[in-house]
């Protein structure tokens, strides 16, 4: 009599094409591949639970489980305390547990798409299907595996960058409740000790709210005033005021080169004086700095693939100094033509440094204009491709006292400062008369910012596009010293709907040959004419 196995009998499991492919079809056997693969990718575990090691899928499964709960967690913390979630992802210890757990996971999925290779059992499939499988297993190992992986490489890296930019400090207290940055653009060179600040703007921003505002100081302003408490102060009582070269500028490498012995244990000496100058200046107390070298500055941009911009005039790349007493420069070494540019960090750092044929106002709005279309530029898909380099090259431009404990909380008042109203206030044009920086009148700064600080009525941070309008400012500088009918805040919103001036008065068109030729002529007045309008700029 024949004997038929039923399912209870031992054996019977034999007949299983999961777990014992071996007597199934070839089509079920290729099944078998892309199904167990696709549950490695989604499941991690599950392959070994239904066709291979048991204990190995339990485990892998618990911790599958385990991390889709801390997923969900992380995702309700980001709801209801995003701060406390990015300044675990910051801190020097917390970061470096989340990096050591994504690379345990990446490693131990590895080993389980190897695992579940295994279980496959190439050898089995026919041969035109095993490449294909073989490949679609080593895809699936790059989506899951790898991109852990990457997420690791890339928060080490985070790591390693904020570590060289910011300290290890004890946290800032908002004052009035708002914290206030001081952000130094600082032009070093092999000849200079010291970084000399060409660019100084204060941004604020409420502590609860994100709103914030911008006032930026020319970096010729005199006889700035040093906040009480400095040891500066006792240097000068009456104010940075030992003539016409003691620009707020040069505080840096005064202090550097004479003063270091007062700043005992502070990193940056230079740095650290030019804010207390800046918080005297404009009557509030600024509790931080974050200073980029010009140097390296081109490095950033590069790393970034260059930024776009719309330019309203033409900017020259100055040559050498050929007259010291009048400041002329000799042929220029190349010119930025006005109209839509992609500029590379060679060209971006001389669009935001050249002040050659206008005023510091001018340049001014087109740093400005340069630091909006960096940020535009650094887009998620930027980010992704270019994070390295962006963070190599900000370890080398970028220095600040802002302590690394704290940099999670002010990156969560940035994204809440991201659709915030922005309050704009210049120590020059347009606000104020173009000498009020020689004769400044600082219980009027102090008043025009308390005032900028407090005002709500003010143009979206997306509609503020930077832009230098040249008969603005000189209906204001006629207006007399202090720009009097004009209320802090509720300026006129600049617009980038500018056409780029591409053309002479008569129509012909600008171009290097013209310009140069100008110069080779002295016409320097003939292209101040040309390029009066390159404070325009928009970024695209």
């Amino acid at each position: 009599m024949t004997m038929h196995k039923t399912p209870s009998q031992p054996g019977a499991a034999l007949t299983d094409p999961v777990r014992y492919p071996s007597g199934a079809s070839a089509p079920v056997r290729t099944k078998r591949a892309f199904v167990l693969v696709l549950l490695t990718l989604f499941v991690p575990g599950s392959a070994q639970i239904v066709a291979g090691d048991r204990k190995l899928g339990r485990i892998a499964l618990r911790v599958t489980i385990t991390v889709w709960a801390l997923v969900l967690l992380t995702l309700f913390i980001a709801l209801v305390n995003r701060s406390l979630l990015l300044s675990l992802a910051t801190h020097p210890v917390g970061s470096l547990f989340i990096i050591v757990i994504l690379v345990a996971l990446a490693l131990g999925w590895a080993f389980l798409f190897l695992n579940t290779l295994r279980i496959i059992r190439p050898a089995l499939l026919a041969p035109g299907m095993r490449p294909i499988i073989a490949v679609v297993l080593a895809v699936c190992t790059v989506i899951g595996s790898g991109s852990l992986g990457y997420l690791a490489y890339v928060l080490n890296v985070s790591r390693n960058a904020i570590g060289s930019i910011f300290n290890a400090g004890p946290a800032i207290d908002p004052v009035d409740g708002r914290y206030n940055f001081l952000m130094m653009g600082g032009d070093a060179g092999d000849d200079r000790t010291g970084r000399r600040p060409d660019s100084l703007s204060v941004i604020s921003v409420d502590a609860k709210t994100g709103e914030s505002a911008i006032i930026s100081v020319p970096r010729n302003l005199q006889n700035a005033q040093f906040s009480e408490g400095s040891p500066m102060r006792k240097i000068y009582p009456d104010g940075y005021n030992c003539g016409d070269e003691c620009l707020i500028n040069a505080v840096n490498t005064e202090v550097t080169n004479n003063y270091q012995d007062l700043y005992p244990g502070v990193a940056d000496p230079g740095a650290q004086a030019t804010l207390e100058a800046v918080s005297g200046t404009l009557g509030i107390t600024v509790q931080a700095y974050v200073l980029v070298d010009m140097d390296g500055f081109a490095k950033l941009i590069d790393a970034m693939g260059g930024i776009g911009i719309k330019a309203g005039g033409w900017v020259p790349i100055s040559g050498p100094v050929t007259d010291e007493a009048n400041g002329i420069h000799g042929m220029p070494d190349g010119w930025i033509p006005a109209g839509d540019q992609h500029l590379n960090g060679f060209q971006a750092l001389w669009y935001g440094r050249s002040r050659e044929f206008v005023d510091d106002y001018a340049r001014i709005a087109r740093q400005q204009c340069v630091q909006q279309a960096m940020l535009k530029q650094l887009d998620p898909a930027t980010l992704l491709t270019k994070f390295e380099d962006i963070a190599n090259a900000g370890t080398k431009v970028v220095d600040s006292n802002i302590s690394s404990n704290q940099l999670g909380s002010f990156v969560d008042l940035a994204l809440k400062s991201k659709n915030q109203p922005v309050k704009r206030l210049t120590i020059g044009p347009p606000d104020f008369d173009a000498s009020f920086s020689t004769v400044p009148d600082f219980d009027l700064i102090h008043s025009k910012v308390q005032e900028t600080l407090a005002s709500s009525n003010t143009p979206k941070a997306s509609d503020a596009v930077v832009s230098y309008n040249g008969a603005a400012a000189g209906a204001v500088m006629a207006a007399g010293p202090l720009a009097g009918s004009v209320t802090a805040g509720q300026l006129p919103s600049p617009s980038s709907d500018f056409t780029p001036v591409t053309t002479t008065p008569d129509g012909t068109p600008i171009t290097i040959e013209l310009l140069n030729g100008l110069k080779a002529q002295g016409d320097e007045q003939g292209i101040r004419d040309l390029v009066a309008t390159n404070g325009q700029c928009a970024p695209l």
